[in-house]
């Protein structure tokens, strides 16, 4: 069975109850739980690959993820995350656990490792602030109280428009008391330790603002989502779609490549099909948007459905570049691990990023590095004797916007250029860090705000949707029925971003279309 098919215009000649606008973990979700209920979905992607961000790209010998670098909570079966990817991909979809030390935070004077389970994470940050405990403890409470309150909150998300103005303030008033205060706002309340305060947000990067601008609750869902250690889809993040895509056909759906939306044809406020790129028009009775907010209405609805001041109210989160690194030798001799790399130039993460967009030639506010071939178990099977690796940091999409208008690998001197500069910055990063790779790159590429854009869809090359502000948390429109009907949308715009926030969107999306509790069906199918 192929995984993916690209469009012909014979599809214009089947019926499909759902099309779905996008491949990503949100429309993947969101379709494959509609499959089980019966719905036959048509998925169209605009790229060549399916996945979104969990797809992978390969040169030569040497293959990339392009999104995933973690995943929380994979560890055990009983974990409901667990339990949704168990669902949608029939138990196909492995897990790897990462080093016991999934992340570690490295600061000029000392690094701090964070590793896997709460007892060790409180030790671990004890022993290094043991004036702090107090603090510590707070910490991880209120990091429960906002994860408890998220699930009323979001659940009202999924209700009819009615009843969930009705019950919105008592489903979200213990959410939004957390959720509504930016992330150093409620940590300068438990401490004036600005080193702890760093620490404890070291993390930033997973979400792109710093404290100082995100939302308690961000930060919050990211502390809980690894506080049992990380993991790596088994054969690579590409696993995703591939055990994914087949519960979709097996319902007769189909998912496309090359299939570019264009335009949500609507006739009396009714999304009634597509108009795709090539002009081909594809006809369902229900429309789901996994573009991004953004896009679908500044961009697929060609009518002003909801204020566009309101949809700008909400900007877009941060664009970043990425250095995909491949060595010929295996990650066994190159003496490397699988934690991840968090790299900061001081303990201020607001002035290192404030200092860094004013002046780009400052030091990096911070690098990522992640060693994937050394994540999954099957990497020496199928990529024998390489090794791969990426450094990641931030960077603006209006740095590259001069080139916005040009094709990729066609952008000219001065991108290069541009591109030769941040390499060589996040490579004194990675050899500073990693020495015993230098000397040994045999290939490396850099991507930009632009390769996101091209490859991913998002307007200005964003890699979160939307910032997630505790003004984003305020957005009651932020739901998956539109002013539109029968027109939804999915994906990280509407829970959290990453690749679980996405598939918890598309989780709510099929429970508001359906009216009914899909989470329900998921652990009753799971225990079957």
């Amino acid at each position: 069975m192929k995984i993916w098919e690209r469009y012909t215009d014979e599809i214009a000649n089947e019926k499909f109850d759902v099309i779905m606008i996008g491949s990503g973990m949100g429309g993947l979700t969101a379709a494959a739980l509609l499959s089980r209920a019966g719905k036959r979905v048509l998925v169209l992607e605009r790229h060549f690959k399916v996945g979104g961000f969990t797809h992978t790209f390969k040169r030569g010998k040497y293959e990339w993820d392009v999104g995933i670098h973690y995943i929380g909570q994979m560890g055990s079966k009983d974990s409901f995350l667990r339990k949704v990817f168990d669902d949608l991909s029939d138990g196909e979809l492995q897990w790897a656990a990462m080093p016991d030390v999934y992340d570690r935070l490295i600061f000029p004077d000392r690094s701090y490792d964070l590793t896997a389970g709460k007892e060790n994470y409180i030790a671990e940050l004890t022993a290094a602030f043991p004036e702090e405990k107090n603090a510590i403890l707070e910490h991880l409470k209120l990091v429960r109280l906002v994860n408890k309150g998220a699930q009323s909150f979001f659940a009202n998300r999924a209700m009819p428009s009615l009843l969930s103005k009705l019950s919105y303030p008592f489903m979200s008033k213990k959410y939004l008391s957390l959720a509504g205060r930016t992330t150093a706002d409620v940590l300068s309340d438990i401490t004036s330790n600005q080193k702890l305060i760093s620490v404890l947000t070291g993390q930033w990067g997973d979400y792109g603002l710093t404290p100082s601008q995100s939302s308690f609750a961000i930060h919050a869902a990211i502390v809980n989502h690894y506080m049992k250690g990380g993991y790596y889809p088994v054969g690579g993040a590409r696993r995703i779609a591939e055990t994914v895509v087949p519960v979709i056909q097996a319902s007769g759906g189909k998912v496309l490549v090359r299939a570019g939306v264009e335009e949500i044809i609507t006739e009396k406020n009714r999304a009634i099909g597509v108009r795709l790129e090539n002009g081909a028009e594809l006809k369902a009775p229900m429309i789901i948007s996994n573009a991004g907010v953004h896009n679908t209405f500044g961009h697929l609805l060609k009518q002003e459905v909801l204020p566009r001041k309101k949809v700008d109210s909400v900007p877009a989160s941060c664009g970043h570049i990425c250095l995909y690194i491949g060595i010929d030798q295996p990650t066994k001799d190159l003496n490397l691990s699988g934690t991840n790399l968090w790299i900061y130039p001081d303990y201020d993460h607001d002035k290192n990023i404030a200092r860094y967009l004013d002046d780009p030639m400052a030091p990096l506010p911070v690098t990522y590095l992640s060693f994937p071939s050394e994540k999954d178990p099957l990497w020496e099977e199928e990529h024998p004797g390489t090794t791969t690796m990426e450094a990641i940091g931030l960077a603006p999409y209006d740095w590259f916007s001069d080139w916005e208008n040009s094709r990729w690998k066609k952008r000219g001197a001065d991108y290069e250029t541009l591109k030769e500069s941040l390499t060589e910055r996040l490579l004194e990063n990675l050899y500073k860090h990693v020495p015993q790779v230098k000397g040994k790159i045999d290939h490396m590429e850099l991507s930009t705000p632009l390769s996101t854009r091209d490859f991913v869809g998002y307007e200005r090359g964003e890699i979160y949707g939307l910032e997630h502000t505790p003004d984003r948390f305020r957005q009651r429109w932020l739901r998956p029925d539109t002013p539109v009907k029968n027109l939804y949308l999915t994906g990280q715009d509407i829970v959290t971003d990453g690749v679980t926030g996405a598939m918890m969107a598309g989780v709510l999306t099929t429970a508001a279309i359906l009216k009914r509790n899909v989470i329900k069906d998921i652990l009753a199918r799971q225990q079957a």
